[in-house]
């Protein structure tokens, strides 16, 4: 039986995953300095000369141009001046069919088992998605030995309901947490990790898993050294291989998927931790999918948007490079990670803020009543208030315009998109997908 899922969340929860920091080097998205200079722009506009916030932050009423036409009905939110009593009205809202899709590449969404609104949103739009990855399963070390621990997550009640809903594949989260030097030096290690999870793909009927493990590896070191980055590369290679070697069983004709979580770089030039278009090119022939992590750019130390569409480029140009074929075939295994979730940070005193989802941003809205503003050079709508303690904010969260332009770069690209995760949005976002 699965274990109950607690409606509620813990703030820590709310981030998508723990990413390698650099503090010494920082990615400037854009000449105008916008990005890390955020914090004095916002606390001048709240210290010095609040008045004049509308001044520093135009808000632009015309659409973007040499945009591909709009795939979804004009319901008048698709805009730079939208006001928070739109949201509030629309919010809740869907003038679509739930069954008709308007994003014709891959749509991968993740689902936590600690909010359940995700599991509901993943059953009433199931035929929006193609790849769905409940955050279940960790393999981690016991002694000598290794451990998958996870089952007990998963709902197979909910797992039926999805099968039949519709042809989304299910692909549960994997992390990798075992001893990083024991699980790639030994193959007795590698070989039983492998088993393990096929096993449970078998035993559990799964469609595949999504894999995350790049991250933890780089916290180790272990992709400063190009011996065992090699050796890290090919366990995914050897993962890949074993999980095509075995049949869905949903669809004799197809094999079980590995789709692997990659982080963006986080500076100008890539470091050695970071996952580059080497390793994107190493990996392709035992890899579905890379899942994409393009959001959490900025932080409470570092106050500013979830997701800057600069950066955003930035990260596809470095990982694809020029256009041609090699670019083409590459993207379409792209999953160009879209943030459901956003921040509301503290500005002058408190404890930096941290991430909100949908209810906290509604809840603030009607509250607050503030002036939604458009900052165009990272795409992103966001707003100023000051709490009861009278200590100043900023919150960033996504709107429709916001995820459209997200939806519009990558489709550009010919990416797919996964989605961090779709309990935490709004009902209106999925009218966009």
């Amino acid at each position: 039986m699965a274990r109950r899922r607690d409606a509620r969340v813990a703030p820590s929860q709310y981030r998508r995953t723990e990413r390698v920091e650099n503090p010494t080097q920082e990615l400037k998205v854009d000449d105008s300095g916008f990005d890390r200079k955020l914090i004095s722009i916002f606390v001048f506009l709240f210290v010095i000369i609040p008045s004049v916030s509308v001044l520093v932050y135009k808000i632009s009423t015309a659409p973007p141009t040499n945009r591909s036409e709009l795939l979804v009905p004009r319901r008048g939110l698709i805009k730079t001046d939208v006001n928070y009593q739109e949201i509030l009205t629309e919010n809740s809202k869907l003038t679509e069919n739930a069954s008709h899709r308007h994003y014709s590449y891959p749509v991968l969404a993740y689902i936590t088992p600690w909010n359940s609104r995700g599991y509901e949103m993943a059953k009433r739009f199931t035929a929006k998605f193609t790849h769905l990855s409940p955050v279940w399963y960790d393999l981690k070390s016991q002694g000598s030995s290794l451990l998958l621990e996870g089952r007990h997550n998963a709902d197979k009640q909910w797992l039926s309901e999805i099968k039949m809903n519709g042809d989304a594949l299910v692909l549960p989260r994997v992390v990798l947490e075992a001893s990083p030097m024991e699980l790639l030096r030994k193959k007795k290690q590698r070989d039983k990790a492998i088993e393990l999870i096929v096993t449970e793909c078998k035993e559990m009927q799964y469609d595949g898993i999504v894999l995350e493990s790049w991250s933890r590896w780089a916290a180790y070191g272990i992709l400063n050294d190009p011996d065992k980055r090699n050796l890290a590369l090919n366990f995914v290679k050897q993962l890949g291989h074993a999980l095509h070697s075995v049949k869905s069983t949903r669809n004799g004709e197809q094999k079980l998927q590995l789709v692997y979580v990659i982080g963006p770089p986080h500076s100008e030039r890539l470091q050695q931790h970071d996952f580059g278009p080497e390793d994107l090119q190493s990996l392709d022939d035992a890899v579905d999918g890379f899942s994409l992590m393009t959001y959490d750019f900025s932080n409470p130390h570092n106050p500013g948007p979830n997701a800057p569409m600069q950066w955003i480029r930035f990260t596809l140009q470095s990982l694809l490079g020029p256009p041609g074929k090699t670019a083409q075939s590459l993207a379409l295994k792209i999953f160009l990670g879209i943030n459901f979730y956003g921040n509301d940070f503290t500005l002058s005193g408190g404890s930096g803020g941290g991430p909100i989802i949908g209810r906290d941003y509604i809840s603030l809205l009607e509250k607050h009543k503030p002036a939604l503003q458009w900052e165009k050079n990272s795409g992103e709508h966001f707003f100023l208030y000051s709490d009861d303690n009278h200590i100043n904010h900023a919150v960033f969260y996504p709107t429709s315009m916001s995820i459209y332009l997200r939806l519009d770069e990558a489709r550009s690209w010919g990416t797919g998109i996964s989605i961090w995760e779709i309990g935490q949005g709004l009902d209106y976002f999925f009218d966009l997908l």
